[in-house]
């Protein structure tokens, strides 16, 4: 895995050689070839102390060994000297191998500074070969800094993970192994390394698992089994040197496009181990018609390739992006439904903060054994929420991990045990293919699972009540809204409460000429997609709604507010079954497909009676939260200043190229108002960001600048650590001598309020502006220091009793989950 400590010795490195090599691909060559250098040192000390004989730093090379490089009793320029030397000796030495050769043949110091290559050469002596993984970790963080990974969906596969996968698949000493993607060969040698581990002949006696060693023939042939494909030219060479390394002297990594070339089209394996790109270039990946399945996305190509690449009892594993488990498009449906007919028996979900710092990207493990699926009925789900790293940024180790059962589960299930587990659910093939969308989701076949156990008999929503959608007359029929008297709801009203008025209507004519229908009272209307999605309201009048709506008639079997109850709770899971995420999408077969609780009525008054009396303190609460406004009695004899004249800064901030440095960067999204910021994704700039007097200070005021609905928020910041903002925010540094930021912050919402500066904003539809001048511009009543603080601690006192009802909703909230849990559970 990537840790800070490669980062910040790589990091190091770049800022010593930035000065006489300025270029980012330049001191790519030059960190590479280091390592490259220092590691073939590495494997001949390894080899001396296993009691063998070094293979590189032999003969004429002898002197140039790293060891001797790094002697301290050299001065750095005969350090420098013997480099430059070394460097021109590899690319002609017989011993080394001609991929060796090759690198080394280009390789020269573009800079004669010997204590710039003294400081250089100290930060690429922490590195190690011990582990196999540090070249071709200090390579794609390279990369990364570079963004070439991250535009092509590629990120590295953290160790870990690519062990838990070879553990599950168990390559033997005769499979043919292939990666058809193959970065830096962190696959194949992994595979390579459990095979080894298998016949060690150390630990002969201690498993059954164990085999006999391997024969010098064996190993032989060991070697030729492994291959691997890569479209880069540059990740080619350092897969290839990784397999050198690691005692194959004839890699077989070939630069090769697997999705757009033919010409090993024909080859066979029995194990194919992969994390394939997950980004398609702009217009589609340009193939073939040779796949299965028609389609010009990357993933879809991939999974494809690697099923049809299979023999009849071949194995695989395979990182996926989340479309591949549920995306509804025609080639992902007819991929899913391939996969359950050839060889799929596993989807491993895996948290979505595993590939971080690259990316917070979601994803899932798909396990194939032709042999074994074609006597299994059934497809196992696991769900990995913890791999024993913090799923942030930084990744740091801790002690909650999933990944040591869910490999137990799936070995005792293929040994015919089928355990139970929570992370496990058991699900068979017809009941996956039952609907036609061949959903692979954990969250739904869990859910399902779940359902069995509930105290009530359970029914099917679109069994028992109605469900039907609205529709929206055409805009530019003036008659279709004009003087109009028929409530019209969008989607963006329905928010999980009563709903009691719309604020826009229609005409008759509107109504007839359009899917529009008028719902009765009582209602349960569900937000099928935009912001609100899976919120949930109770209609309280008679209205007709837009297509994005669907109703939920009254039915005898249920008491409104009870059904309404219901499906408010079942938010995150109709979210889920739609696959998640800003761009959700509830279909009405979701809705239907529903399974909820039917108690006897009286059960249900009873139920509705207790949640009323609940959801009446949440609305009060809400109330108080929602109209709390800092009030300020302003005297006249105060003076009026602009804000100008009690700022030492007012300036936009600067949208960055983002990267995993341990700077934060505030979107205006996320500057939510007063104190309050929503990190629930959080992004950071590039390692060679340079931080200025932009740089965020406690107790500096964010004013949203653009967009409507964000435009005009105001937030002081008062957080530990570095951050800035991005170029949609406008940082109000106060005069400390002059002014206090809370009472500016709160003197602005009182005269202004976030709606009065929205007002303010020019531009036209969502594209609005607020101007710098404007926001200099505002007058702030300029009390003594003394009274503003006065007015600070009333307003904190008000605010502290705003505070109490937000607790006070989370606490009935909770209490209101926990009346519902009750009908499903016996």
């Amino acid at each position: 895995m990537l840790t800070q400590e490669t980062k910040r010795h790589i990091d190091a490195a770049r800022q010593v050689l930035v000065g006489v090599v300025p270029n980012p691909s330049s001191q790519i060559d030059q960190i590479t070839n280091a390592l490259i250098y220092k590691f073939m040192d590495d494997m001949d000390q390894s080899a001396i102390k296993a009691g063998g004989e070094p293979s590189f730093f032999i003969e004429e090379l002898e002197p140039y060994a790293w060891t001797r490089l790094m002697d301290s009793r050299l001065g750095n320029q005969e350090r420098m000297n013997l480099y430059s030397e070394a460097l021109a000796k590899f690319s002609e030495a017989k011993q080394l191998p001609e991929l060796f050769r090759g690198i080394f043949k280009s390789a020269f110091l573009p800079y004669r500074s010997p204590e710039v290559l003294g400081l250089f050469l100290k930060e690429i002596n922490y590195f190690d070969y011990s582990n196999s993984e540090e070249l071709g970790n200090a390579y794609e963080y390279l990369l990364s800094i570079m963004s070439s990974q991250g535009d092509a969906g590629q990120f590295r596969t953290p160790r870990h993970i690519i062990d838990f996968i070879v553990a599950a698949i168990n390559p033997t000493k005769d499979d043919k192994i292939l990666d058809p993607a193959c970065g830096t060969s962190g696959f194949l040698i992994s595979a390579y390394k459990h095979i080894l581990e298998k016949h060690n002949n150390k630990n002969l006696d201690l498993s059954e698992n164990k085999k006999k060693p391997l024969t010098p023939d064996q190993r032989k042939v060991l070697m030729n089994n492994f291959e691997g494909y890569d479209v880069d030219p540059g990740m080619v060479r350092i897969s290839q040197v990784n397999m050198y390394l690691h005692q194959f002297r004839n890699p077989k990594i070939f630069n090769y496009n697997t999705l757009s070339q033919e010409e090993r089209w024909a080859d066979k394996f029995d194990v194919i181990l992969a994390n394939p790109p997950f980004m398609s270039p702009k217009g589609g990946v340009s193939t073939h018609n040779k796949f299965s399945v028609q389609s010009n996305r990357s993933e879809v190509l991939f999974v494809d390739y690697i099923v049809n690449h299979l023999r009849p009892k071949g194995r695989a594993g395979i990182i996926v992006p989340e479309g591949i488990i549920f995306q509804s498009g025609k080639a992902y449906k007819q991929l899913r439904k391939n996969l359950l007919e050839n060889g799929l028996y596993a989807v491993v979900s895996l948290p979505s903060g595993v590939f971080q710092p690259y990316s917070g990207v979601k994803t899932s493990i798909l396990l194939f054994d032709n042999e074994y699926a074609r006597k299994n009925s059934e497809i196992l789900f696991i769900k990995v929420e913890n791999d024993g790293f913090d799923l942030g940024a930084q990744r740091r180790a801790n002690y909650k991990n999933d990944l040591p059962e869910a490999l137990e589960i799936i070995n005792l299930w293929k040994s015919g045990k089928e355990i139970k587990s929570k992370l496990a659910v058991y699900v068979e093939k017809s009941k996956i293919g039952k609907n036609n969308t061949y959903n692979l989701s954990y969250e739904r076949y869990n859910i399902m699972t779940n359902q069995r156990n509930a105290k009530w008999s359970l029914v099917r929503l679109g069994n028992v009540c109605k469900t039907t959608s609205g529709g929206t007359p055409l805009k530019h029929k003036e008659e279709y809204y004009q003087n109009g008297t028929i409530p019209w709801l969008r989607s963006g009203e329905v928010e999980q409460g009563f709903i009691e008025r719309s604020k826009l209507f229609i005409t008759q004519e509107g109504l007839k000429n359009s899917s529009a229908k008028i719902f009765p009272v009582n209602t349960v209307l569900i937000a099928m997609y935009g912001a609100t999605a899976g919120k949930v309201g109770l209609l309280k009048f008679e209205s007709a709604t837009n297509q994005a709506i669907c109703g939920v008639l009254p039915s005898d079997k249920f008491i409104p507010g009870f059904l309404f109850q219901m499906l408010k709770n079942q938010k995150d899971i109709m979210l889920r079954l739609a696959g998640g995420g800003a761009q959700s999408n509830i279909s009405q077969s979701i809705i239907k497909d529903l399974k909820i609780p039917l108690p006897p009525l009286e059960i249900q008054e009873q139920l509705v009676a207790e949640l009323e009396v609940y959801q009446n303190i949440i609305s009060g609460a809400k109330q108080i939260v929602q109209n709390w406004k800092p009030k300020i009695n302003i005297d006249p004899k105060w003076q009026k200043v602009t804000l100008e004249v009690i700022t030492d800064l007012i300036q936009r901030g600067k949208t960055p190229i983002y990267g995993n440095s341990k700077v934060q960067v505030i979107k205006s999204g996320q500057a939510r108002g007063y104190f309050e910021f929503d990190f629930s994704k959080k992004h950071f700039v590039t390692k060679d960001f340079i931080l200025d007097h932009r740089q965020l200070r406690e107790r500096d005021l964010l004013i949203n600048s653009t967009g409507v609905g964000t435009a005009g928020r105001m937030t002081l910041f008062k957080l530990d650590g570095e951050f800035v903002v991005d170029g949609h925010i406008t940082i109000v540094r106060i005069k400390p001598n002059m002014a206090k930021s809370d009472y500016v912050l709160y003197a602005l919402n009182s005269i202004y309020g976030f709606k009065g500066l929205e007002n303010m904003a020019q531009g036209n539809g969502g594209q609005i502006e607020l101007s710098l001048s404007k926001i200099k511009n505002l007058e702030v009543p300029l009390p003594s220091i003394k009274i503003q603080q006065q007015i600070i601690e009333k307003i904190e006192y008000e605010r502290s009793s705003v505070e109490s009802a937000k607790k006070l909703i989370k606490i009935y909230e909770q209490k209101t989950k926990d009346v519902l849990s009750k009908l499903w559970s016996e």
